[in-house]
């Protein structure tokens, strides 16, 4: 038999014990259970069930509050999804195109407009960071490995900082591997 839960509502688990429900996709429950995080969980699952209001009003305070997981959500987005921040480029630079020319005269040159080239810089060290962090949060790599890791997309940053002149702003711009002074 399958529930027929929404967003909001409280839920118990035979296993995992009481949660709130955060979204419904179909059958697929994403739920939190103050203990265990967030879980996806079929509405089909032996044991599951809607708890009754009354029993919702008597929540104890560790149960989630709904202003508390849309905090936690945002956050959650903004370190772990593709989602980027606006990243604006430099004033000089805007209207303006990559011109890429063979050596060969006799072959057309590629016009890129500048901001389609720097909206692709920015994707990939969005995806730099988001990979970082997929590797600082892997529990099946050990620390030196973390670390090996991490050393080489520093390295990686620092291949790009050719690129820095593009942003408007400094604290957005790619840092490599601090040399020794």
């Amino acid at each position: 038999m399958e529930l027929e839960g929404r967003a909001g509502q409280a839920i118990k688990h035979p296993v995992y014990g009481k949660g709130r429900i955060i979204k419904v996709t179909g059958t697929l429950y994403t739920i939190h259970f103050p203990n265990r995080g967030n879980m996806d969980i079929s509405g089909r699952t032996e044991g599951l069930e809607l708890l009754e209001e009354e029993a919702q009003k008597t929540e104890t305070a560790e149960e989630l509050s709904m202003s508390h997981l849309e905090k936690t959500l945002r956050r959650l987005l903004m370190e772990y999804s593709d989602i980027q921040q606006t990243v604006p480029i430099g004033e000089r630079w805007q209207g303006g195109k990559l011109i890429i020319q063979p050596a060969d005269e006799s072959l057309k040159s590629k016009e890129i407009p500048l901001e389609t080239f720097f909206h692709k810089i920015v994707m990939v060290r969005d995806r730099l960071r988001v990979l970082e962090q997929q590797i600082n949060a892997n529990a099946k790599l050990n620390d030196a490995e973390k670390v090996d890791l991490q050393q080489y997309i520093t390295r990686i940053y620092g291949s790009l900082t050719t690129f820095n002149i593009l942003f408007k702003e400094s604290s957005h711009h790619f840092v490599g591997e601090k040399k020794s002074q």
